[in-house]
């Protein structure tokens, strides 16, 4: 059976969140349940494929979480059903279980990702800039204008926040993908 990301990714929080009980869970604890997967892909599919308070500029999305505050995402009710998560890929708790106490510092305590990507788009009238791993969206009229637009809503988004809890080093930088149709 091929199995898809996001259905590994909704499989892995949904079994993260059941556990907490509140049904919340963040980006970086289902990264580390899914130590096959592309990173990338999985903190993608999280806060833009997979979540329906987002930017729509997915050509597939999925309605599986909502962001309820900074690097903080819920299963939706309706993907509560925990048949689907007894077949998960092993989480933290599961995995830690076969391993000894120090060696379990890795998964306690994650590394803090040192790079924010954004994509930027060109759009009919303006350009817009997209995180991939926070909830931070701006556009601009040129691209230098949106880089600058960019470089300020990630000011504004981070002040004040607890960079540990939303799995960011003190060093961030940004990594800055442009992506436009191809002319033929």
């Amino acid at each position: 059976m091929n199995v898809h990301v996001h259905e590994e990714v909704l499989r892995a929080a949904k079994q993260i969140a059941s556990q907490r009980g509140d049904w919340t869970f963040a980006p970086y604890e289902v990264v580390q349940a899914l130590p096959t997967l592309n990173e990338s892909s999985v903190r993608t599919d999280i806060v833009s494929r997979c979540c329906i308070n987002a930017p729509k500029n997915h050509l597939r999305q999925w309605d599986y979480f909502r962001r309820v505050g900074h690097g903080r995402y819920e299963v939706r009710s309706k993907y509560r059903d925990m048949r689907i998560a007894a077949t998960a890929t092993p989480t933290i708790s599961t995995i830690s279980s076969d391993i000894s106490r120090s060696e379990r510092t890795e998964f306690t305590h994650p590394a803090r990702r040192d790079v924010i990507h954004a994509v930027i788009h060109a759009g009919e009238d303006a350009f817009t800039a997209e995180c991939l791993e926070v909830a931070a969206v701006t556009q601009g009229n040129t691209l230098d204008e949106v880089v600058r637009n960019l470089n300020e809503a990630l000011a504004l988004f981070l002040e004040g926040e607890d960079l540990a809890a939303l799995g960011l080093s003190d060093q961030l930088r940004v990594q800055m993908i442009f992506e436009m149709p191809l002319s033929r």
